[in-house]
């Protein structure tokens, strides 16, 4: 007995194979070039974060210096701790620093006395892919670190030293014994990002 023969049908698998093959290629490459855009783009917030947090730590330790130094000058110490303090040197170039060891390139602004804002660009291209111009495109992003006081201020009086409380720890400032421990940097300040 024989087993009738199907002209034709044979050949019409083929093109639907080949134009599926086709398809999930392209959207494999699709995806591809989407994440290689994320990763350039994650890079950039990478260097922005720790960019805008250099700058807002340098900051930190200088306000910190400041504080040291004026031990003897209680007056002075509100002004340190809300960021003002006269002659203090710039402290974007940490940024531009760290920016260039994540392959970007910064520009920083200062955002009042206690932040920065950070605007970085990719050193690098999103690279080239099926998506026709992504070869010269570069990733940019943005961040704001802030310092915040973590002390209270209690002035001295005839009889009392200056006290500095911070998250629930004193220090006394003591004039007259300034190498009694102090406070370090990230005792007087916290630095985060802004939200």
């Amino acid at each position: 007995m024989r087993l009738p023969h199907k002209n034709g049908d044979a050949g019409q698998a083929f093109p639907i194979y080949i134009t599926v093959v086709g398809g999930l290629l392209f959207l494999a490459f699709a995806y591809f070039a989407v994440g290689q855009a994320a990763a350039n783009r994650n890079d950039a917030q990478t260097a922005a974060d720790a960019a805008a947090l250099a700058a807002a730590q340098d900051r930190r330790e200088k306000l910190a210096d400041a504080l040291m130094r004026s031990v003897n000058d209680p007056t002075a110490w509100a002004e340190i701790f809300a960021g003002y303090v006269p002659g203090i040197g710039p402290s974007c170039w940490r940024s531009y620093q760290l920016a260039a060891q994540n392959d970007a390139t910064a520009f920083c602004t200062p955002n009042g006395p206690l932040s920065f804002r950070v605007d970085v660009i990719t050193n690098k291209t999103v690279g080239e892919s099926i998506v026709p111009g992504t070869e010269t495109k570069r990733s940019r992003a943005e961040a704001i670190a802030v310092i915040e006081p973590r002390c209270e201020i209690k002035l001295p009086t005839e009889n009392v030293l200056g006290l500095l409380t911070c998250e629930g720890k004193e220090w006394e400032l003591n004039p007259e014994a300034p190498e009694e421990p102090l406070p370090e940097p990230e005792d007087l300040f916290d630095v985060h990002l802004a939200d």
